[in-house]
């Protein structure tokens, strides 16, 4: 299942993380913002339990979360997801998964897993701001689930045709929630009009 998130706040907010003239400080604000946005959406369907409360006037049933969640950034510009991801489910855990891209192949290389021991008990959210070729992402779901995880769900901000077909054969049970999907990747697999390297463009090394 592919969402395409549609809401103005989602498109504003992308525009300026687009934009070749927005700093790496608002840069860092809008693509935090924008994830939290995109977040609801990820979310409408998680597993609530019931839950008795008192408030100052009555009894009242309300609901929690039935699984703990796990966010799962990868690095390093997933960091500026999770970021905006945490303020919303500031009880969440991190799975950090470090994947370096090979300039030659454009394939991903691992160097890095750590994630909680509880990945099958939990909704695990895996956090990209792209998705090009979608390579990085799928070996990070084949880590997640080699490691447990059974629930997993993908959002990014931008993403292509190429990259959403690869997550497609891959892993078909993994729903992806994106703002956009814009038509092309270029020579360097990057995607077009896309916004550039969201790393660089994130921790100011452009």
């Amino acid at each position: 299942m592919i969402t395409v998130v549609e809401h103005p706040l989602v498109r504003v907010k992308l525009t300026r993380i687009r934009d070749l003239r927005t700093s790496s400080e608002v840069f860092r604000a809008r693509l935090s913002e924008l994830a939290s946005l995109l977040l609801f959406e990820a979310t409408r369907d998680l597993a609530t339990r019931a839950e008795v409360i008192q408030t100052p006037l009555a009894e009242y049933e309300g609901a929690a979360l039935l699984r703990p969640i796990i966010i799962a950034p990868i690095l390093r510009a997933g960091l500026g997801i999770s970021e905006g991801m945490l303020r919303i489910l500031p009880d969440a855990t991190i799975a950090h998964i470090g994947m370096k891209r090979d300039e030659h192949t454009h394939r991903p290389v691992a160097y890095y897993f750590n994630p909680p021991s509880n990945l099958a008990d939990a909704d695990v959210i895996v956090a990209d701001p792209m998705l090009a070729t979608g390579h990085s992402a799928s070996a990070s779901i084949s880590l997640l689930k080699e490691a447990g995880a059974t629930r997993i769900r993908l959002v990014c901000c931008v993403s292509c045709q190429e990259g959403l077909a690869q997550i497609r054969t891959a892993h078909p049970d993994v729903p992806i929630f994106t703002a956009a999907i814009d038509p092309v990747l270029n020579e360097r697999a990057y995607i077009v009009p896309g916004l550039g390297d969201a790393g660089d463009r994130l921790f100011g090394t452009v």
